[in-house]
């Protein structure tokens, strides 16, 4: 049985039972300049008052899959068609998705609160919205494939905590307590991710084959929103603006200013592979 501080992480994790916040889903087209990227056209694409949240690309770059919740504050996945702008609710089910991700072309994973509230990775055909997997780990907050045998989530432990999960032989291993949201694979052996305390998050590099952490930097305050991308490197967000981290000075630079766009307070983003696009989270 689960026990009460448990099942308040579970509310606080991902909202499934709590009062979900008023978030809407913007789109920028960017633009390349010489060495720069410009942002270009900024929609807004959920254009739906409540929780429109967690946004991924998929692994071709022509649609987005995000979370959407309805009058019950029950969440689906919404697949959004970067070319035609139609949405299209694939998740089909009575239960609650969360974080979907596209691990292979037309093979959905993403979090789902069952009907006990356990947090489990559900395995879901993109095309059908078909359930067709629940794997083993349970009270899942985040989570990311470092490879096809190893799963690294954020586990609703007290406190928080960043575990690694092998499928094929279940063995769990512990990474570190207070984990921001922000974790993701370099390679099928490398990990980035943070840890966080009261004044400052530490970002760390992670190999697997050692079994060594490595500090890439620090910074003030708790923030979540860290997001690493191949191109690019370690990018996070404060206000209405996005910093790059240059690793030969070792300092965060600005990337984006966003405030011109009406914009209140990035809470993720996301970029996609060929940095056609940038998807922002914004708190109402």
């Amino acid at each position: 049985m689960r026990g009460p501080s448990l099942f308040f992480a579970l509310l606080f994790c991902l909202g499934s039972f709590a009062q979900m916040p008023d978030t809407e889903i913007w789109l920028v087209t960017l633009k390349k300049e010489k060495d720069s990227l410009i942002p270009g056209k900024v929609l807004n694409l959920s254009q739906h008052k409540g929780y429109d949240n967690q946004p991924s690309f998929s692994l071709d770059g022509k649609s987005l899959y995000y979370v959407s919740s309805d009058s019950t504050q029950q969440t689906d996945i919404i697949n959004y068609n970067l070319r035609s702008g139609k949405k299209q609710n694939i998740s089909k089910s009575v239960l609650s998705e969360y974080s979907p991700q596209e691990i292979k072309p037309g093979l959905l994973y993403s979090v789902v609160v069952e009907k006990d509230s356990s947090q489990t990775i559900h395995e879901i055909n993109a095309l059908t919205g078909v359930h067709q997997k629940v794997l083993e780990p349970d009270s899942v907050g985040y989570y990311c494939f470092l490879n096809a045998d190893t799963i690294v989530y954020y586990k609703l432990t007290e406190p928080h905590s960043l575990r690694t999960y092998v499928l094929s032989t279940k063995k769990e291993n512990w990474l570190g307590n207070s984990p921001t949201r922000g974790f993701k694979p370099l390679n099928a052996y490398t990990l980035v991710y943070s840890l966080k305390d009261s004044t400052k998050t530490e970002v760390f590099q992670y190999n697997f084959r050692l079994q060594k952490a490595k500090l890439l930097c620090t910074y003030i305050g708790a923030g979540e929103d860290l997001f690493w991308h191949p191109k690019l490197g370690l990018l996070r967000s404060e206000g209405t603006r996005i910093f790059q981290f240059q690793e030969k000075t070792s300092k965060w630079v600005l990337f984006f200013d966003l405030s011109k766009f009406g914009l209140h307070r990035l809470t993720r983003f996301a970029l996609d592979a060929e940095l056609k696009h940038l998807v922002l989270i914004d708190n109402l």
